[in-house]
């Protein structure tokens, strides 16, 4: 595989995180380690990795709960580790937004074998996914993180694209804005509700109308697509 993908391993057991960084390293990944959710959303936010390897039980937080937010905010393969056997745990595992799923004990080679099935699909689905396009001249791509209008480039930050993308792929559903900050923002630190206010009013103003926000009064925001 190639070595420019770069893996999030996030497990709390240093010997079973050790392994799985060099077992990876030898294959020629990049590899960055987390041993909390908080550390992996922090290097997550720095450099957004290519795949997740994520322990479901973390001491700060539900690995289920940190799948659903890897999965809505970078839109990035995913594989749970844990020792839960059990068919309803790997049900509940994949329907949290996990692309795979590894019992512990596991063995290197299989896990390995996963990574490289989970890469080659979403290398696969990446290769054939168009951008965006809707009317008024907006171009979304979600693989190079970027937005035109016009034929020219919108200066969105990471917030905003996400906050964008997100509403763009549920039209007119109706988010509250506590719904917007548990799936967009830092979760699960608090944040004030206001703060979603300011990055909509934000992004209608650099989107100069090309998309629609509508505000549902005592509520939150729908997209609504024209016509």
């Amino acid at each position: 595989m190639s070595t420019a993908y770069r893996l999030l391993v996030v497990e709390d057991e240093e010997p079973i995180a050790e392994l799985l960084e060099y077992g990876l390293r030898q294959e020629g990944y990049t590899v960055r380690v987390a041993l909390t959710g908080g550390d992996a959303m922090r290097l997550a936010a720095q450099e957004p990795p290519d795949l997740i390897l994520l322990d479901w039980m973390l001491p700060d937080c539900s690995g289920l709960d940190l799948c659903r937010f890897f999965t809505e905010k970078y839109n990035r393969p995913l594989i749970l580790l844990t020792a839960r056997s059990h068919m309803d745990d790997k049900v509940q595992g994949l329907e949290s937004g996990a692309d795979d799923y590894v019992t512990k004990p596991f063995e290197m080679r299989e896990l390995l074998a996963r990574v490289h099935s989970v890469l080659r699909r979403a290398e696969k689905y990446s290769r054939t996914e168009p951008p965006l396009q809707l009317p008024g001249g907006l171009s979304v791509s979600t693989q190079e993180r970027t937005v035109l209008l016009g034929g020219k480039p919108l200066e969105l930050t990471p917030r905003e694209f996400d906050l964008l993308v997100f509403l763009l792929r549920h039209p007119h559903r109706v988010f509250t804005r506590e719904e917007l900050l548990d799936r967009l923002w830092e979760y699960p630190c608090p944040v004030d509700t206001r703060t979603v206010d300011t990055h909509i009013q934000r992004l209608r103003k650099k989107l100069a109308g090309a998309v629609t926000i509508e505000t549902v009064f005592s509520v939150g925001y729908k997209y609504v697509p024209e016509g």
